[in-house]
């Protein structure tokens, strides 16, 4: 608690430095990681980050010391250069975007590990710190680091914010911004321009290994709670901040912990909660829409069975017995029985007891049913009149489509086929009997089918 009071009350100047720092860098990356992962360049930025290096390395060798701007001009220039030989690349031979991307990442980060190899066996009196930059150092960072890389990363918010129009529209639909009259590849050339300088504002707290990931790991970690752009922008940026927070705390209670590092383990921690916890999309979320899904659809097969038992034999009066639904759909024991509770408090069937006991439809059951087996009979027609496939291969398709079709689908099946008596298997289509009279104006519909069901 010591410790905590002592990191939180701010007293000490290189706390305030080192948090200052990684909280921008952690917004900054974390707001622009948004744009990389909805135009799928996630990869490019692990290959820019490592291709910094030698840029980092041979800034050192010219400016003969750490000079701060020195190493931002020449990770710059490094990084920029990687993107274009990627982009030059892919478009003058035929070697596949992610091959170029592994190619530039591993030769531009083997020079650098040389070009570093030869600074600390060739005596340069500064050199002390200067492998630092592969993992990050932010303890190390004085008030005039955090003036250079911290307001680099203010530069990156403040651009993202004026820009963020155009940059959400080329994220999600280049071609109409394009054909509206976008400067799209200005767009795209300034949206690399922000990456490359985000992990250039990163290389001291969080070093060039690891810099591609604070770009990622935050955005790929706000994408699972919303789908609004804005929304995600935000999260990712609070994402980032908090690693900054958590991973200065953690480095500060145990020195020999470096920050970038647990930067990097705080955002994933956070990544792999919003993976199993987030709402609607978090793996628990989307287990228990699966559960939900596989019994409605259960229930909604139950009730078909039950619809075609009657088409069958034309009697709506007569029970149907549990062993006999469980055979027709091959349902364990305590599956159909959880299916037909559910349908008992749905009051979509009703169960008779006696010998032999059973279930029957209630009216809002056949209603249902026979509105399932008509979406089901209608899309078969579908597919076989628009889409010409034959009449044995529509069934397995209109056997899943069914569960999804809506009232509005419906009617526009129903209108684009002219509300057809019978489908390919020449089974009625259970219209409601004021449909009947007002689509088809005939008797035909009302005729029981014969034989197996569709």
């Amino acid at each position: 608690m010591d410790l905590l009071f002592e990191f939180f009350s701010l007293q000490d100047p290189n706390i305030r430095y080192v948090l200052a720092g990684t909280i921008l860098l952690g917004v900054s990356a974390g707001a622009l990681g948004c744009f990389a992962i909805l135009r799928r360049r996630a990869l490019v930025g692990d290959a820019v980050a490592h291709a910094i290096l030698p840029g980092v390395c041979l800034a050192f060798i010219i400016a003969g010391g750490k000079d701060p701007l020195m190493l931002i001009l020449g990770a710059f220039v490094f990084g920029l250069l990687s993107m274009v030989t990627m982009d030059f690349i892919t478009r003058n031979s035929r070697i596949a975007p992610d091959a170029s991307i592994g190619m530039v990442l591993s030769v531009f980060f083997g020079l650098g590990v040389v070009l570093l190899t030869f600074i600390q066996t060739t005596g340069y009196v500064d050199q002390s710190g200067l492998d630092d930059f592969l993992f990050g150092q932010a303890a190390a960072m004085i008030g005039h680091d955090v003036l250079v890389f911290g307001g680099l990363s203010l530069l990156i918010l403040i651009i993202i914010i004026i820009v963020f129009k155009e940059l959400k529209l080329i994220s999600f639909d280049p071609s109409y911004a394009r054909s509206i009259g976008y400067p799209v590849k200005r767009m795209e050339f300034l949206l690399a321009l922000l990456m490359v300088l985000t992990i250039t504002a990163g290389i001291q707290a969080v070093g060039v290994v690891l810099m591609a990931s604070m770009l990622i790991i935050p955005a790929a970690a706000a994408r699972y709670w919303t789908d609004s752009l804005r929304v995600m922008l935000l999260i990712a940026a609070g994402v980032g901040a908090m690693s900054g927070v958590t991973g200065s705390f953690i480095s500060y209670t145990a020195p020999a912990m470096p920050t970038g590092p647990w930067m990097v383990v705080s955002a994933a921690l956070i990544f792999a909660l919003s993976f199993l916890l987030a709402p609607g999309k978090g793996e628990i979320a989307r287990h228990f829409q699966k559960v939900r899904l596989s019994h409605k659809v259960a229930c909604e097969n139950v009730l078909k069975t039950l619809y075609a038992m009657e088409e069958e034999d034309g009697r709506t009066d007569r029970v149907r017995p549990g062993n006999e639904l469980r055979k027709r759909r091959h349902l364990a024991r305590r599956k159909l029985k959880k299916v037909l509770s559910t349908l008992l408090r749905k009051k979509l069937i009703t169960w008779f007891g006696g010998t032999p006991d059973g279930y029957l439809l209630t009216p809002a059951g056949r209603k249902e049913a026979k509105r399932l087996v008509r979406v089901h009979r209608l899309w078969e027609q579908y597919l076989s009149q628009h889409l010409q496939i034959a009449e044995d291969h529509v069934h397995d398709d209109a056997e899943s489509m069914e569960h999804l079709i809506t009232s509005e689908i419906e009617a526009e099946l129903r209108k684009s086929l002219g509300s057809p008596p019978l489908d390919p298997h020449k089974s009625t289509i259970p219209y409601d009997s004021d449909e009947e009279n007002t689509d088809n104006g005939t008797t035909g519909l009302k005729s029981r089918r014969k034989g197996g069901t569709s």
